[in-house]
């Protein structure tokens, strides 16, 4: 049996598993962590993603452990921001919890096919496979090798030396899930303020609530993560006893997730031979746009397929890299877009622009390998 290595455990990693092993790969995930864990809190999926999802025969119990909802923005008056030129499907997503995904997606590849305290070391090509080095010194044959480490990826670093994590100097995130006990939360609130903050709340499917507050061009930070967060609410509601500021003043500090935002610059490769990229590790980019990780899952759903047609790896991962490239070039334009917009509404406008983009079958790149 051909076999693969997956070098990260998060979302995509375990989707590629998924998919690598219904292509018939014998598949290994390593993690360096001693546990199967997920930074951060809610997650959002688009429509493309929970396709995959139904495709790997997992799409039902995803959304059983999320929530149905739609990504429309308002002012800090509270006023709809309206995109008419767009339909309810280009605004509506499910919104699941990043450690529960992630458990689940362990469980659907197998427990006994990850590598728990496994950290990544280096790898050397040949002619019919390649050799995977793990920091312990122990190594492992295989066919092909996905790097889905992250922005921070180690297999990136080898693969195209010189491509670290950049700072998108400026921007900042704070975020949370929290128990909505004595606040009323009647619905789903995201707001566009000013000063370039984006923040709001959005229901959980088991009640709690997931608050993010979010600036482009954040002045240098003071205090607490919690003043921090309740700082920036000033530039997205009205008065001074709004909703989030209450659902951030209710969260202890120990809960609250604070991030500078960093990106991988666009790289002039994603493959070789023998070892793709996928997900962060090829294409990190701002959570403005909330669909790093739906795109990412979808790199694990073409590897899989096109490994699935032929076991000529190194035409299947020129093909891979064909598609993607170009396509992730048309995702920063409109990522872009959204980011640099001049108005609140135009990032509304633009915002729906990119997620109608995403979603439509036709967008998600067409790619054929002969088997």
């Amino acid at each position: 049996m051909t076999r693969a290595v997956v070098i990260g455990a998060g979302i995509v990693g375990l989707t590629t598993g998924i998919a690598l092993r219904r292509a018939g790969f014998d598949v290994v995930i390593c993690e360096q962590a001693p546990e199967i864990r997920a930074a951060g809190a809610g997650l959002g999926l688009w429509a493309n993603a929970l396709a995959v999802f139904d495709e790997l025969g997992v799409g039902e119990q995803v959304r059983a452990i999320g929530k149905p909802s739609e990504m429309y923005f308002h002012d800090p008056a509270g006023r709809l921001l309206e995109t008419p030129e767009f339909g309810v499907e280009d605004h509506r997503y499910l919104l699941v919890h990043r450690a529960k995904l992630n458990d689940l997606l362990a469980d659907a590849v197998g427990r006994e096919n990850i590598r728990l305290s496994t950290g990544f070391h280096g790898y050397e090509e040949h002619a019919d496979g390649v050799t995977v080095q793990s920091a312990d010194g122990g190594s492992t044959e295989a066919d092909v090798l996905v790097g889905a480490d992250g922005a921070y990826s180690a297999v990136r670093s080898r693969l195209v030396p010189g491509s670290p994590a950049q700072e998108h100097r400026g921007h900042q995130v704070w975020r949370a899930v929290v128990p909505a006990d004595g606040i009323d939360v009647e619905g789903n609130r995201l707001i566009l303020g000013t000063n370039g903050c984006r923040g709001g709340y959005v229901r959980t499917y088991d009640g709690s609530v997931y608050w993010l507050v979010n600036q482009f061009k954040s002045p240098p930070l003071t205090g607490t993560r919690k003043q921090q967060a309740l700082e920036r609410t000033l530039h997205l509601e009205d008065g001074q006893d709004g909703v989030l500021a209450r659902l951030i003043g209710a969260t202890p500090e120990e809960l609250i997730l604070h991030n500078q935002i960093m990106l991988v610059p666009p790289l002039p490769r994603w493959v070789s031979a023998r070892v793709a990229l996928a997900g962060d590790a090829a294409h990190a980019m701002s959570p403005h746009i909330t669909a790093g990780a739906t795109l990412g899952i979808e790199d694990a759903a073409l590897l899989g397929d096109l490994l699935a047609v032929t076991g000529d790896v190194p035409t299947v991962l020129a093909a891979y890299q064909a598609d993607r490239i170009p396509r992730y070039a048309r995702v920063a334009e409109l990522s872009a877009a959204v980011e640099h917009a001049p108005t609140p509404q135009e990032f509304a406008r633009h915002y729906a622009a990119f997620s109608h983009w995403m979603i439509t079958p036709q967008n998600a790149g067409q790619v054929q390998v002969r088997a």
